[in-house]
């Protein structure tokens, strides 16, 4: 079996910081990039929900979600969300499944929305997954992608240091998170202040997108398998089959995911 990082495990230390803000930031963060001011009447997929935020923020936007993660903890994490937000609610359902299996992807049929932020490369098999989303996008439909940037050196390094996370100690592992947590904050500690920016809001989390600092600079180091592509690369994937781009947002060739939203064409 191919050594992969344990996604969930990290979802469920960040999920005991979930709020109301945080919820609100997330319902925020859809309804900017999907340009809408709600989801009433609107299906939406979550593929490879994790903590499962996302999905709560959809379904209180009024949406019918359906959640599937490949990591059995990840799954477990949304659950233990839905149940301490929206405890036997029907809309909203939850599973463990894989992006790379067509058969699973079929069963479910088509959504309004398919949502994978920060997902798909980390399958192993990006471009096929990138592939298979497709399928699940319905008449009209939009889907709502982020994938790692690609850049150059610095991807060859970061997949150097991944895999060697992965496959080290648990010990190792250890030096390496606190190492690079900081690493990160005594870097961010500085470019924040230089920005007049409040330093202490990027360790709590305040106006970023679903984790912490800490549990996201071990999903940074830890997310293995990992793979990249350029904003291009991926624009032109989805435009050769059939897809137009509705809004994008980068990382300014930066450390990070770019996101893109994209519409389906009638004749697809």
């Amino acid at each position: 079996m191919r050594k992969r990082f344990q996604f969930g495990k990290n979802w469920m230390v960040f999920s005991k910081s979930v709020d109301e803000e945080r919820i609100k930031l997330a319902e925020d963060s859809l309804k900017s990039m999907l340009k809408v001011d709600n989801l009433i009447g609107k299906s939406f997929l979550d593929i490879g929900c994790g903590s499962g935020l996302f999905s709560l923020a959809a379904r209180r936007l009024g949406a019918v979600v359906h959640s599937f993660d490949y990591d059995p903890d990840s799954v477990a994490c949304a659950n233990d969300l839905k149940a301490l937000y929206l405890a036997d609610d029907e809309l909203w359902t939850i599973e463990n499944g894989s992006v790379l299996d067509i058969m699973y992807l079929d069963q479910l049929g088509q959504f309004d929305i398919v949502y994978s932020w920060g997902v798909l490369h980390h399958t192993g098999e990006m471009w096929k997954a990138m592939e298979n989303v497709i399928m699940s996008v319905g008449e009209n439909g939009v889907l709502f992608v982020s994938i790692y940037n690609h850049q150059q050196i610095f991807s060859s390094y970061w997949r150097c240091v991944k895999r060697f996370y992965n496959f080290v100690p648990k010990l190792i592992k250890k030096i390496l998170e606190i190492g690079f947590w900081l690493y990160f904050v005594i870097g961010l500690f500085i470019f924040d202040i230089l920005r007049r920016k409040n330093p202490l809001a990027r360790h709590y989390g305040k106006g970023r997108r679903g984790m912490r600092i800490f549990t996201d600079v071990v999903d940074w180091i830890g997310g293995w398998p990992f793979e990249v592509a350029t904003p291009e690369q991926v624009f032109r994937f989805y435009r050769d089959r059939g897809f137009s781009l509705v809004e994008m947002k980068t990382c300014g060739g930066k450390l990070g995911c770019n996101e893109f939203v994209f519409a389906k064409s009638v004749e697809c």
